[in-house]
């Protein structure tokens, strides 16, 4: 037995035990904290953990991406119909809007004047080069549009159709120099001409001329057209005017008018395609811009037999 305590195999058997009884004693104190060893193990393979859950991250993230495109696709595509839809519908409901507003200006004109024949057009292009302020209308003549129909909005005279073409025209506006509109004025009842005026032009203003010297017009009266030339019904609006003055030579007086109308930005117009009076021109009065001239017919021989008498 003395021998056994002294053997070995005993000594490993106390080492053993002192090594368990350290260990349980160092779990009491710590409260099952980690030890050295733990830390020295934990601080090698933490960043193999790391990089290991990074890339099952990774994958796992490529694996859902890839298995739900079809879905995200669909998605998409669900999105993009209702984005289409949504400007469709903005689209229909800005043209029911001018639609609207150009049959109410319509109407509004019609029910005062319910003898003229007239229908609604859209400025569609404009030349930049034009001081006058030309404009295209998106009415022709398959529309009804005929050559000189007058151009009006709810709030006076625009100008007139100078040409025509089968689905478009184009209107030559009352500050044009080419264009002259027998006027009256709505107060003194006197009857002169409205042209247009290079310089006046650049204000969107035009000339009222032939003013009688004994006239009494003055600034702020409105001027209309007279009627009398069988272009313009008699009564529409053109402005008001802002200035009054003698010519040069003193025998007459001419006016400055304001049109109704903010002839550089108008969008809508409607156009007058018949009304009572139309054609019944005086032209020594009233003139347009000119026709375009038709080429002379060759005279056709006469036939065999024929005399003059016949």
């Amino acid at each position: 037995m003395k021998e056994f305590f002294h053997s070995w195999v005993f000594k490993l058997f106390v080492a053993l035990a002192v090594i368990m009884f350290a260990f349980l004693l160092r779990a009491t104190l710590t409260m099952g904290a980690a030890t050295v060893l733990e830390k020295v193990v934990g601080t090698v393979t933490a960043p193999a953990q790391s990089l290991v859950s990074k890339m099952s991250g990774s994958v796992t993230g490529f694996l859902e991406q890839f298995l739900s495109a079809e879905e995200i696709a669909k998605e998409n595509e669900k999105l993009r119909e209702e984005n289409r839809a949504l400007i469709e519908q903005m689209v229909d409901y800005e043209n029911y809007k001018h639609e609207n507003e150009n049959l109410k200006e319509q109407l509004g004109i019609q029910s005062n004047h319910p003898e003229w024949e007239t229908m609604t057009a859209a400025v569609i292009g404009r030349d930049p080069s034009d001081q006058f302020c030309s404009f295209i209308l998106d009415k022709g003549s398959l529309d009804g549009v005929s050559y000189q129909d007058p151009v009006i909005t709810e709030d006076g005279l625009v100008g007139i159709v100078s040409e025509v073409g089968t689905v478009f025209s184009k209107v030559t506006t009352i500050l044009d120099v080419r264009l002259n509109v027998a006027c009256q004025d709505v107060h003194t009842q006197d009857v002169a001409v409205i042209s247009g005026d290079i310089a006046l032009a650049q204000n969107g203003q035009c000339r009222m001329s032939l003013i009688p010297r004994e006239s009494s017009v003055a600034k702020g009266d409105i001027i209309q057209t007279a009627g009398t030339s069988g272009l313009y019904p008699q009564g529409i609006v053109i402005g008001r005017i802002n200035e009054v003055d003698f010519e040069p030579q003193g025998t007459m007086m001419y006016a400055v008018v304001d049109p109704a109308n903010d002839i550089k930005n108008i969008k809508n117009v409607v156009i007058i395609t018949s009304f009572k009076g139309q054609g019944s021109s005086l032209e020594s009065f009233e003139n347009t811009v000119e026709q375009p001239q038709e080429e002379p017919q060759e005279e056709q021989p006469q036939e065999s037999g024929e005399t003059d008498a016949q």
